[in-house]
């Protein structure tokens, strides 16, 4: 770690013509108190960095360092990815206001990570270690948002994730939005079936806390560092830098 940030990769060496060479990778998070929660992060930064070299963390809430302290002093254009699973009010706003507060016009921030056939894919790995089976009732439990977009997304989640288990998945917000977790638990008890939550959640912290205390059977682990996770960071990456974008990558004016 150098000044509060996570950086990696020192040793990793890109090809010659490789557009990541010239950017400078930042994974944005939300930022947890937890500690474990801040060491999941740590672990996918260090992930992605083994790929493609030096990553930096930097939070949206909580504790730091924030965006616009990591990428004010980079010597390079910035690619922030938002380390989120739906693009909500951090996405929208947050980010582009620390990018605005660096002063730094050559920032590219990338897509959110979901919705995405990657992540549904860890979510059912995480539900089979959490011992679900075929048969049980699923509801997956997302931290909410009051954009009606970034909630839709989490619905378009609940079906990717339908069509790899084969079965009715609920959907339910732990803050803000509705139905909440413990309402799509019980709507979900109703079918006389055993009901397992899947965490839609990066890294743990207060809202997966939460997520053990609402009277699931069992409540899957976050997402975490998964290679599939590590592949979608670097995907994202690459296709906000590509050259052979048709539309405009996000930048702020």
């Amino acid at each position: 770690m150098r000044d509060g940030t996570f950086v990696t990769g020192d040793d990793v060496r890109l090809p010659y013509g490789d557009r990541l060479r010239d950017v400078s990778p930042v994974l944005v998070a939300h930022g947890t108190r937890n500690p474990h929660g801040v060491s999941v992060i740590a672990e996918i930064a260090e992930a992605v960095g083994r790929r493609i070299g030096v990553t930096r963390t930097a939070f949206v809430d909580v504790l730091g360092p924030t965006p616009s302290e990591v990428i004010a002093d980079l010597d390079k254009p910035a690619v922030l990815v938002p380390a989120f699973l739906a693009s909500g009010y951090h996405v929208h706003k947050d980010i582009p206001e620390h990018v605005a507060l660096a002063g730094r016009p050559d920032t590219v921030v990338t897509r959110a990570l979901g919705p995405d056939p990657a992540i549904a894919a860890v979510a059912r790995l995480r539900l089979a270690e959490a011992g679900w089976e075929p048969g049980d009732a699923v509801v997956l439990a997302a931290a909410g948002s009051s954009d009606e977009s970034a909630c839709g997304q989490v619905y378009l989640a609940a079906r990717q994730l339908e069509s790899l288990i084969g079965g009715r998945v609920e959907v339910g917000f732990i803050a803000t939005a509705q139905p909440s977790v413990p309402e799509a638990i019980e709507r979900a008890r109703r079918t006389g079936r055993r009901v397992v939550v899947a965490s839609h959640l990066l890294a743990p912290g207060l809202f997966h806390q939460r997520l053990q205390t609402y009277g699931a059977d069992a409540v899957a682990a976050p997402l975490g560092p998964d290679p599939r996770i590590v592949d979608l960071i670097i995907t994202r990456m690459r296709a906000a830098i590509s050259p052979y974008r048709r539309s405009p990558v996000a930048r702020t004016a």
